[in-house]
């Protein structure tokens, strides 16, 4: 099971003001936490929204002028460190490790896997069949190459 699939959309949200609430406030974080409020750390344009509950449940993308949506792209974070943590699919964490080297800083790295992440993801939608593990990695290799 992911962090993601055994939460509501809102359940989620609040998950997150919860976890960042207790970092604010210098409070033991669960491992799952701790995940949560790394990777909220890393966006400090997302922190009033996440700090503010209601408004995060109540968060629309594209109706405050923004066409992100600061819950996909932090969701998409923490699935990339979950694969990393499991090395699924193979090789990833090695890929990650590289990018990081290369970037010098994890949350470039981070994005390269979630551009990948993203594309395979559509494309699996959109033809009715199970992401391509093996075209994930092809697309994250060849942007490292490009040097995106």
């Amino acid at each position: 099971m992911t962090v993601s699939s055994a939460y509501s959309r809102d359940s989620l949200r609040q998950t997150y003001s919860a976890a960042w609430h207790k970092r604010i406030a210098g409070l033991p974080l669960s491992a799952l936490e701790a995940l949560i409020t790394d990777v909220i750390a890393l966006h400090p344009e997302y922190q009033a929204l996440i700090n503010d509950p209601a408004r995060a449940v109540e968060f629309e993308a594209g109706t405050d002028g923004t066409r992100e949506n600061p819950f996909m792209h932090m969701g998409l974070h923490m699935a990339v460190r979950e694969q990393i943590a499991i090395d699924r699919p193979a090789g990833v964490r090695d890929l990650h490790h590289s990018l990081c080297a290369n970037f010098g800083d994890v949350h470039p790295a981070d994005h390269v896997l979630m551009q990948a992440l993203g594309e395979t993801l559509w494309e699996a939608q959109r033809s009715g069949q199970p992401p391509d593990e093996t075209q994930y990695l092809a697309r994250a290799r060849a942007a490292q190459r490009l040097g995106i």
